[in-house]
């Protein structure tokens, strides 16, 4: 009976997510086009800090507790899978276009801040309350670059949605509440699944609980490419891991110094490398086809895998 509940809790959960995502894109879009925000820049940031919440819960609320060294590995990782797993799968159901100014600035400043956060680590051995500021500052920067392309894109969008505005943000506010609690029910649904199917904790949290923390970005990414919104989608991610790092990293060494473990560095260059596999797949046509969604699973597959023989 138990594990019948667990089933029942967990188809529940993903249809909270897809409905949640379904919801939370509308709103998203109907707010870019209310205020001639091109759709990018809400991916980059509405969306993007929405779908994060999760990753910042975690990290954040460990650190309040004395336990900040999951924070590096939480946020890398989850960054691994947003581009490998979420934009490959996005890719694989539909061809996702890419703008000039993610391909120019925003992919290789995830890079950037990657090399950064490995640099950060590998010379204190840990990311101090002077790095977090370090990172908060950048993360001002970046809000900064955020409002200066608002302001020079804003007359090439057009509104699209005739929708009153107070019924577009109780549209953001209800999806980001629905994922949240629906990635919660699946995670735990899930689990607690494995565990009566004999699967190891470490296996359980490799997969199991590394995706659930995703699955936000991964509805939301999917949602807003099958609808068109290719930028949400693309910013989502690309936005979810500039978040991760600069916010979220920055944040939890402000309230206590995060540990960087020699096995994180491995998992840091893994990222970068992600990022630039990213960069290489959609460089030539602005595009991420299902030729590039293939070769991003296939990726994640291969670190999967090393993971599984560490």
């Amino acid at each position: 009976m138990d594990i019948l509940l667990q089933l029942v809790l967990l188809i529940v959960g993903f249809a909270m997510l897809i409905k949640g995502a379904d919801i939370f894109v509308e709103g998203a879009a109907g707010i870019a086009a209310k205020f001639g925000i091109p759709q990018l820049v809400i991916g980059l940031t509405i969306v993007a800090m929405g779908t994060s919440a999760p990753e910042a819960a975690v990290s954040i609320t460990a650190a309040v507790k004395g336990t900040a060294d999951i924070t590096i590995g939480n946020v890398v990782g989850s960054n691994i899978m947003n581009v490998l797993v979420i934009l490959g799968v996005t890719a694989v159901i539909v061809a996702v276009e890419v703008q000039h100014s993610t391909i120019c600035y925003e992919i290789p400043f995830v890079m950037l801040i990657s090399v950064v956060l490995l640099a950060m680590g590998l010379y204190g051995g840990s990311i101090g309350r002077l790095d977090g500021v370090m990172l908060l500052a950048l993360f001002l920067v970046y809000l900064i670059y955020l409002a200066r392309m608002t302001k020079n894109n804003k007359e090439e969008v057009e509104e699209e949605g005739h929708r009153p505005i107070w019924q577009l943000l109780l549209f953001v506010v209800i999806g980001i509440a629905l994922i949240v609690v629906g990635s919660d029910v699946s995670v735990d649904a899930a689990s607690q699944i494995a565990r009566v199917l004999g699967l190891s904790e470490r296996f359980i949290g490799l997969t199991i609980v590394a995706l659930g923390t995703s699955l936000p970005e991964l509805c939301t990414s999917v949602v807003a490419a099958v609808k068109g919104k290719a930028d949400l989608a693309v910013g989502n991610i690309v936005g979810s891991n500039i978040f991760n790092i600069l916010f979220v990293v920055g944040t939890t060494a402000l309230i206590i110094p995060v540990p960087f473990n020699t096995a994180f560095i491995v998992d840091a260059v893994v990222a970068i490398a992600t990022m630039i596999l990213l960069w290489v797949c959609v460089f030539p046509k602005k595009k991420l086809t299902r030729t590039g969604g293939i070769v991003m699973l296939l990726g994640y597959a291969g670190y999967f895998a090393y993971l599984m023989m560490k």
